[in-house]
Parts: structure tokens; C-alpha cells; sequence
């Protein structure tokens, strides 16, 4: 396992791991994560990724849906990381076939079905996600480094596991942690960057529009209920924030609290994890519905990728604009919030616009 993150301008590289820490079904989690706590008070890092799948496994009325055969979890034990060294310029990649794992007409089928989830008050919003498959050949890390310099996202990351490959071009994080102090900032909200009128006003368009707002106050007060239940002083000093992109706009909020500087990691993430700007609200229902649509499991794609500190310090993204690649095949998903004043042919041209980064590198 070798593992860099690229978080907030701080480049780490943690590698030689004395040994892995990896889950493969929800029985087993408990016994990993007090195995992640062994290795905190022995005074080891721990760095890697939990699957989307593993919020199933933490949420007991939802773990008969939590079926797969990728792992819901896998840490390495780390003793310290150190600086990323110098990028190679020389190696070489190639993308190609890139296309969508659903049909046009089965994407539009399923926004129906989630509107009407919506219209019966099941939910208020979903988060729905299709995948883009691809062929890739050549070096996974040139892709990384080249995505990297034509999109600069504040939480990137780099993984080589015995699951594959994850290049994580994430914009959003998911939980930083210093200390007592908790913070979460979700992103719910996007518009196109394409055009000369695009650059100049697309952010201000999507600042003040009202179902990019109403979708990012639906996900915004999931975080605060959330946060709520293992911390005390929430609040939300910045709403509504937009921050450009070479190719998109994206909307967040930032919402704080006050923890326990030790809090267990477990009634942490059951708490927290998945990230409610991944799932819908109210939560449980949004993933029970994510589970019957969509049509296989997400992988690490929307789960969490990051660091924990022997002093509880920690920093983890949502992993979003994310690939994942295996002996020579890719995939990736995207995802939107789908609300009752979405449209199939709104959120099919999003995901589009959305992919279009990876679209660029590919023939």
C-alpha cells in the first residue's frame, strides 16, 4: 500500500505500512475499527480509504444491504509519513472508451422513480450516481499528475492497494479534525465552467440560485443534526460559498463543532459517515433508495479517503471526481442531487459537464 495526500496544500507520502487493516463484511468492522484504535494509542498513523458501502455497515437498519466484494475498509499502519518527492515527467498513459455503465433512457427511468420518492415524501433529495467505464494503459500516476495540473483540487489523493489503483480528484472534504475542533464543509451545488460568459458569471449565477441553494440548506442542516449528536457548539460561519474550477462551479458550506479530542473513531463515522452531501435526506431513507436504483455498489468512490494522527488529528475527503482502476479498466463515478425541480435531461447534461475533465484526456 503507498498512499499520498495532497490536502490543503500539505503533500504526504505514507508507504512501507507494517501492516493493513482491511474489512470485508459488516461483522467484521467492529473488531477493524478497534484495530485502528490499537494502532492510534501505539502511537502509529493510520492512512487509506473507507468504501461508500461501509455507511450501511454502520447504520444497523441498514446492514442486510450491505453486500459486495470490494472491501469496506482498508487502513494502512503507518509510523510517519514524509514529504511527496519529486514527479517524473517521463511516463506516459492513454484513456480510452469512455461511456457511461447505464443507458440515456435507464438514467431518465431512474430519475423518475427517485421524483416520485419525492412526491410521495419518502425524501426530500437524493443523491443519485451512474459510473463512466474506460480502458487504461501506461502509468496510473502520469494520469494522476496530469488530471492534477489541468484541475488543481484541494483534496487529492493517490492510492496503490491491492484493490486497485484510486487517483482522487476530489474538491470536497469531508471531515479536518485539529484537536477538539471538528469541521465539515459538504458540497451541493454546480454549474458549468464552458465559455467566456461561463467564466465571467457562472459563479455568481450559481451563488444565487435558488434550487442550487435549496439543495445545499437540505444537505447543510443534515450536517449540523449530524454534528450535533457527537459535538456542542455547531454553527455554520460560511453558507453558500462557490469556488471556480478550470471546467465547474461548485457550491459548499462549512459547518463546525466541538468533540472530544479522543472520541472513538467508530462513534465518529456512525455519526458522520457518509457524508450527507453524498446521500440525500433524510439519510436513511435517501440510501435506502440509492441502494435499490443504483444499479452495483460505489466502491470508494463517495466513501473517504485520508489520515488520522496518534494524537486524533485527522483530514479525509469525499471522494468525488474519483477513479478507480484495475488490471487495465477504469471507472468513475459522478453524481447529483436530485430534487423535485430536477429534470432527466438537466441532471444527464450535469453529469456530462461533470465528466468532462476526464473527457479531456481521453480518445
Amino acid at each position: 500500500m503507498r498512499i499520498i495526500t495532497e490536502f490543503e496544500g500539505s503533500s504526504l507520502l505514507f508507504e512501507r505500512p507494517h501492516r493493513i487493516i482491511t474489512c470485508d463484511s459488516p461483522q467484521q468492522l467492529p473488531l477493524c475499527l478497534a484495530s485502528a484504535e490499537q494502532a492510534l494509542q501505539k502511537g502509529y498513523f493510520l492512512a487509506g480509504f473507507l468504501s461508500y458501502e461501509a455507511g450501511y455497515a454502520l447504520e444497523p437498519c441498514l446492514t442486510s444491504l450491505c453486500h459486495g466484494d470490494f472491501p469496506l475498509l482498508s487502513l494502512g499502519v503507518f509510523s510517519a509519513p514524509s514529504w511527496l518527492p519529486a514527479v517524473s515527467k517521463s511516463a506516459l498513459f492513454d484513456v480510452t472508451g469512455l461511456r457511461p455503465d447505464i443507458s440515456k433512457e435507464q438514467y431518465f427511468r431512474d430519475i423518475g422513480l427517485i421524483r416520485g420518492h419525492i412526491l410521495d415524501g419518502d425524501v426530500y433529495q437524493v443523491t443519485f450516481c451512474l459510473k463512466y467505464l474506460f480502458d487504461v494503459r501506461g502509468s496510473h500516476y502520469a494520469l494522476y499528475r496530469s488530471l492534477l495540473r489541468r484541475q488543481p483540487v484541494p483534496y487529492a489523493a493517490y492510492l496503490e492497494t491491492a484493490f486497485g489503483t484510486v487517483l482522487s480528484l476530489s474538491p470536497e472534504l469531508f471531515v479536518c479534525k485539529k484537536g477538539s475542533h471538528l469541521r465539515t464543509r459538504p458540497m451541493k451545488g454546480s454549474w458549468p465552467r464552458e465559455g467566456l460568459i461561463s467564466a465571467l458569471l457562472g459563479g455568481i449565477r450559481l451563488h444565487f440560485d435558488a434550487k442550487n441553494r435549496a439543495e445545499n440548506l437540505m444537505i447543510t442542516d443534515l450536517l449540523r443534526n449530524d454534528l450535533g449528536r457527537i459535538g456542542r457548539g455547531v454553527n455554520v460561519p460560511r453558507l453558500f460559498e462557490v469556488s471556480g474550477y478550470r471546467t465547474i462551479f461548485q457550491m459548499t458550506s462549512t459547518v463546525d463543532a466541538q468533540v472530544p479530542q479522543n472520541i472513538p473513531l467508530s462513534e465518529l463515522l456512525r455519526a458522520l459517515f457518509p457524508s450527507g452531501s453524498v446521500t440525500g435526506a433524510p439519510k436513511v431513507e435517501a440510501m435506502k433508495i440509492i441502494r435499490r436504483i443504483e444499479p452495483g455498489p460505489r466502491k470508494v468512490y463517495t466513501g473517504a479517503i485520508g489520515w488520522i494522527s496518534p494524537q486524533r488529528d485527522m483530514m479525509f475527503n469525499v471522494p468525488i471526481r474519483t477513479l478507480l482502476v484495475k488490471d487495465g479498466h477504469g471507472e468513475m463515478g459522478v453524481g447529483g442531487g436530485i430534487v423535485w425541480d430536477s429534470t432527466p435531461e438537466g441532471e444527464w447534461a450535469e453529469s456530462q459537464w461533470k465528466s468532462r475533465f476526464l473527457r479531456e484526456v481521453s480518445t
